[in-house]
């Protein structure tokens, strides 16, 4: 099982920027495809966006491209989320997980999740 653990959520005006950031200890995450999801309050869980192993393709929602950036950073062993243009939609906890697939469109077969990182867009 692939221990993963999301940081850099926190309180951000609208129109704000935060970088969120995924670390895995005891293993090297540029073998996994990774993926972001979120879940806002009363809502179902969603994919956000996805990199892919190897080729590091990237995947984003409607909702959130343009304005959201994933990226690795292999000597760091670490993915991010870079997140601009925030809305108060975008308010939700935010999950690094581990896809069995990731393309330009779409991921699918997610296997192990994190705890999450509560993103909250408000003024």
């Amino acid at each position: 099982q692939v221990e993963l653990v999301e940081s850099g959520g926190g309180l951000v005006q609208p129109g704000g920027s935060l970088r969120l950031s995924c670390a895995a200890s005891a293993f090297h995450l540029d073998y996994y495809s990774i993926a972001w999801f979120r879940q806002a309050p009363g809502k179902e869980r969603e994919g956000v966006s996805c990199i892919s192993r190897g080729n590091d393709d990237t995947y984003y929602a409607d909702s959130v491209k343009g304005r959201f950036t994933i990226s690795r950073d292999k000597a760091k062993n670490m993915v991010y989320l870079q997140m601009s243009s925030l809305k108060p939609e975008d308010t939700a906890v935010y999950y690094c997980a581990t896809p069995s697939v990731c393309t330009p469109n779409g991921y699918y077969g997610v296997d192990d999740w994190g705890k999450g990182t509560l993103v909250t867009v408000s003024s």
